[in-house]
Order: structure tokens, then C-alpha cells, then sequence
């Protein structure tokens, strides 16, 4: 039998942070066309085509909605014809779009649409759903969103089971406060060159499960 959470259902819960996104969305999609121009045609003369990739991911209640983001990755194969490591196929410019987190200019569509939230769970892939422990599960109670910062400064790369602790930490403590606050962290986080460095030399593998402790385990390769 599974955990059940009674969350209280507060006015920024229900309606504000949603009112929020909408307004937030749609004047960074305006200020931001330009420069989405100019990442297409420069990220069309670094991989060719096609300059989007696109990938199904779980969203609040596990709906599937598409992210979409401009490739940074080439599509280059081993003499197996196997595709490379996905950090031996970023390209220059990728990496630069990674550490500027330009990469993520694109997901203010889903966030007007609805599918996604400006703070929130990183949208994961589908094949992890059915994986969750029950505790984990509670990440997909709300829309999924560009970050969710750990609420204090990390110096590393979270593990699984950190990054999924956090996530129902959010869940549990959304609130106005807590979206300034962590909305500053993800600010702060893209003018810290450690940070940057953290996160465009990010390798974790796949979520695999849990082992015997309950711990979320990784797995090599993606």
C-alpha cells in the first residue's frame, strides 16, 4: 500500500505560482526570440540539421509531455557504429550553450503551455516513472520546472537520491519564499564558474533503481 500526503493547498499553490509562470513565460519568450534566432542558425552551422532535439519526459502526475532544446551534441559513432559518449560528442558551442544554460531558453514554451514551472523537479525521462520509490514519487505532485536548486550553495554533483530528496523537499515546502528563494540561487548559479564547470562536466548515469537501503542507484552509460 502506498504513502499517502495530505499537502496544505495554499493560495500561491492553486493559482498564483501558475499566474506567475504565465507572466514570467511569456515576456522571456518575447525578450528571448532574438536571441533563440540566433542560437538556430548558429547551432544549425554546428551540428547541421535537425537544430532541435526532442525528447518525451514525465510531468506533473506523470503526463508525458516533449521538451525540446537546441542540439549541442553531434551524432558521431565508434567504428562499431555505436554512438560516442555523449561528453566526447558536445561541441564547443554546446558547451558554451551548457554553461551559460542558454540551452534552456526553449523551455518557456512548455512552462506558458503549462506542461513545465519556472522552479520545480527537472523534468525526467519516461522509462524512470515505473522506478520510483513511493517517497520519490511525490517529485511528479508538481509541474516539473527549469531547476530546482538545493536551498544552500553544493559543490558537487548531486547524487540521485540527493537530487530526489531535494525534489520532495520542494514539494513539500512550495511557497512564495521558497520560489524567490531558489529562483536566486538558479541566478546565482550561472554567474558561478564553479558551478558552470559543475554542470557542463556533468556525467551522472541513469537512474537504475534502488538498492537493499533504499538508496537511489546509478547506473554507467545513458
Amino acid at each position: 500500500m502506498g504513502i499517502h500526503y495530505v499537502l496544505k493547498k495554499s493560495f500561491y499553490r492553486r493559482y498564483g505560482k501558475r499566474a506567475i509562470d504565465i507572466v514570467v513565460s511569456a515576456a522571456a519568450i518575447a525578450v528571448t526570440s532574438p536571441i533563440n534566432l540566433a542560437i538556430a542558425i548558429a547551432t544549425y552551422r554546428d551540428v547541421g540539421s535537425p537544430i532541435l532535439f526532442k525528447q518525451e519526459r514525465l510531468g506533473k502526475d506523470g503526463k508525458v509531455f516533449t521538451l525540446v532544446k537546441f542540439r549541442n551534441m553531434t551524432n558521431e559513432t565508434d567504428e562499431n557504429g555505436e554512438l560516442l559518449p555523449p561528453e566526447m560528442r558536445v561541441t564547443k558551442f554546446g558547451s558554451l550553450m551548457r554553461k551559460t544554460s542558454l540551452d534552456e531558453l526553449l523551455n518557456f514554451w512548455p512552462i506558458l503551455k503549462g506542461d513545465m514551472s519556472i522552479i520545480g523537479p527537472r523534468p525526467l525521462l519516461v522509462r524512470y516513472g515505473p522506478l520510483y520509490n513511493d517517497v520519490h514519487r511525490r517529485r511528479m505532485e508538481v509541474r516539473p520546472g527549469l531547476e530546482c536548486p538545493t536551498p544552500y550553495k553544493v559543490d558537487h554533483q548531486l547524487s540521485w537520491q540527493e537530487r530526489f530528496d531535494n525534489d520532495v523537499w520542494y514539494v513539500d515546502n512550495l511557497s512564495l519564499s521558497t520560489d524567490v528563494k531558489l529562483l536566486l540561487r538558479m541566478v546565482s548559479v550561472v554567474f558561478d564558474r564553479k558551478q558552470t564547470d559543475i554542470r557542463e562536466k556533468a556525467t551522472r548515469g541513469p537512474f537504475i533503481g534502488y538498492d537493499e537501503n533504499g538508496i537511489a542507484l546509478e547506473g554507467s552509460g545513458d
